[in-house]
C-alpha cells in the first residue's frame, strides 16, 4: 500500500505561484508514475500533470502547459506541482496519485489516492 498526502496549497492572488508536495509513504514510489488532478466545486475531478517513473516523460492538461511543472525527488519519495501564473480557474483541491504502471490522463488507471490539497486563486 501507498500512502499520499498532499500539501503546500493555500490563498494566493492571480498571477503568484505555488508549490504543492506529495509525499509518499508505506513503499516507494520511485517505480510509480504519479499524476496530479484537481477537482474544482461543482465539477468532476480533472487530470492537470503525470510524470513517468524516472521522470523521462512528463503531460500536462492543455489549461495548465506553459505555468505548472511536475517534477518528482524519488530519493525524497515526493512529487511536486509547481504552478506560476495562477488564475482564478484554477481554484480547486488538488489530488495527488500513483499508478503501478500508467502515466496519463486516465483517473482510472491510478492505484492510489491523497485526500487533497485546498487551491484558491483569487482575481
Amino acid at each position: 500500500q501507498v500512502q499520499l498526502v498532499e500539501s503546500g496549497g493555500g490563498l494566493v492572488q492571480a498571477g503568484g505561484s505555488l508549490r504543492l508536495s506529495c509525499a509518499a509513504s508505506g513503499r516507494t514510489i520511485s517505480s510509480y508514475a504519479m499524476g496530479w488532478f484537481r477537482q474544482a466545486p461543482g465539477k468532476e475531478r480533472e487530470f492537470v500533470a503525470a510524470i513517468s517513473w524516472n521522470s523521462g516523460s512528463t503531460y500536462y492538461a492543455n489549461s495548465v502547459k506553459g505555468r505548472f511543472t511536475i517534477s518528482r525527488d524519488n530519493a525524497k519519495n515526493t512529487v511536486y506541482l509547481q504552478m506560476n501564473s495562477l488564475k482564478p480557474e484554477d481554484t480547486a483541491v488538488y489530488y495527488c496519485a500513483a499508478s503501478t504502471y500508467y502515466s496519463g490522463s486516465y483517473q482510472s488507471k491510478y492505484d492510489y489516492w491523497g485526500r487533497g490539497t485546498q487551491v484558491t486563486v483569487s482575481s
